[in-house]
């Protein structure tokens, strides 16, 4: 498993142990498609800050493959944008939209 993030979200994703490709906008898809190509992982998760929909942005390239599984994850940004006024109710949306049900602590 690879993930592909932004440098910021880089660390917390090393601090869990996961092995992180560091991207920025500009250079990601190139980056995704080297991890798709290269072939060594089953696994690459990408973070949608950096590509919206890395699923359709690589359809062309992951045709006759079936690994590795693009899994797209939402973006730090993304709870805290000007647009998202309270980052508690989009986490659980998030959680909502996952496993079906609200977890309320």
């Amino acid at each position: 498993m690879v993930v592909l993030a932004d440098n910021e979200t880089a660390t917390g994703y090393r601090l869990a142990g996961a092995h992180v490709v560091e991207a920025t906008p500009a250079d990601a898809q190139a980056k995704l498609e080297e991890l798709i190509v290269g072939g060594g992982y089953g696994l690459v998760a990408v973070d949608t800050g950096l590509i919206a929909d890395p699923a359709t942005s690589t359809a062309r390239i992951m045709r006759g493959r079936d690994l590795p599984i693009i899994l797209p994850i939402p973006s730090l940004s993304d709870a805290f944008s000007t647009e998202q006024v309270d980052a508690k109710a989009y986490m659980g949306k998030l959680v909502r939209e996952t496993i079906g049900f609200d977890i309320k602590l």
